[in-house]
Protein backbone atom coordinates (compact mmCIF):
# COMPACT_ATOMS: atom_id res chain seq x y z
CA UNK A 1 0.00 0.00 0.00
CA UNK A 2 1.25 3.48 -0.87
CA UNK A 3 0.60 6.53 1.24
CA UNK A 4 -0.60 9.82 -0.14
CA UNK A 5 2.25 12.35 0.09
CA UNK A 6 1.84 14.45 3.24
CA UNK A 7 2.93 17.67 1.51
CA UNK A 8 0.25 17.19 -1.17
CA UNK A 9 -2.40 16.50 1.48
CA UNK A 10 -1.46 19.69 3.33
CA UNK A 11 -1.63 21.63 0.09
CA UNK A 12 -5.14 20.34 -0.68
CA UNK A 13 -6.38 21.06 2.84
CA UNK A 14 -4.96 24.59 2.80
CA UNK A 15 -6.37 25.27 -0.67
CA UNK A 16 -9.90 24.20 0.22
CA UNK A 17 -9.86 25.79 3.65
CA UNK A 18 -8.68 29.09 2.16
CA UNK A 19 -11.04 29.22 -0.81
CA UNK A 20 -14.14 27.66 0.73
CA UNK A 21 -13.76 28.62 4.39
CA UNK A 22 -13.98 24.98 5.42
CA UNK A 23 -12.37 23.69 8.59
CA UNK A 24 -9.46 21.30 8.69
CA UNK A 25 -11.76 18.66 10.15
CA UNK A 26 -14.35 19.07 7.36
CA UNK A 27 -11.73 18.68 4.66
CA UNK A 28 -10.02 15.74 6.35
CA UNK A 29 -13.30 13.84 6.70
CA UNK A 30 -13.55 13.63 2.91
CA UNK A 31 -12.31 10.68 0.95
CA UNK A 32 -9.35 11.50 -1.27
CA UNK A 33 -11.40 11.33 -4.49
CA UNK A 34 -14.04 13.75 -3.20
CA UNK A 35 -11.40 16.16 -1.89
CA UNK A 36 -9.65 16.10 -5.26
CA UNK A 37 -12.95 16.83 -7.05
CA UNK A 38 -13.38 19.94 -4.87
CA UNK A 39 -9.79 21.04 -5.52
CA UNK A 40 -10.38 20.66 -9.27
CA UNK A 41 -13.67 22.59 -9.12
CA UNK A 42 -12.16 25.49 -7.18
CA UNK A 43 -9.28 25.59 -9.68
CA UNK A 44 -11.76 25.74 -12.59
CA UNK A 45 -13.67 28.59 -10.93
CA UNK A 46 -10.44 30.51 -10.26
CA UNK A 47 -9.28 29.99 -13.84
CA UNK A 48 -12.60 31.20 -15.23
CA UNK A 49 -12.69 34.27 -12.97
CA UNK A 50 -9.08 35.14 -13.76
CA UNK A 51 -9.71 34.79 -17.51
CA UNK A 52 -12.64 37.20 -17.39
CA UNK A 53 -10.99 39.60 -14.98
CA UNK A 54 -13.91 39.22 -12.59
CA UNK A 55 -13.35 39.89 -8.94
CA UNK A 56 -16.78 38.59 -7.99
CA UNK A 57 -16.76 35.62 -5.62
CA UNK A 58 -19.32 32.95 -4.96
CA UNK A 59 -20.87 32.39 -1.54
CA UNK A 60 -18.52 29.80 -0.10
CA UNK A 61 -19.60 29.94 3.51
CA UNK A 62 -21.60 26.71 3.44
CA UNK A 63 -20.20 23.84 5.45
CA UNK A 64 -19.37 20.48 3.97
CA UNK A 65 -22.47 18.33 3.83
CA UNK A 66 -24.94 21.22 3.77
CA UNK A 67 -27.42 21.24 0.92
Amino acid sequence: MTCYPLDRLREEVAYLAYHLNWSYEDVMLMEHAERQEWVDEVARINTRLNATGTTETADTTASVGED
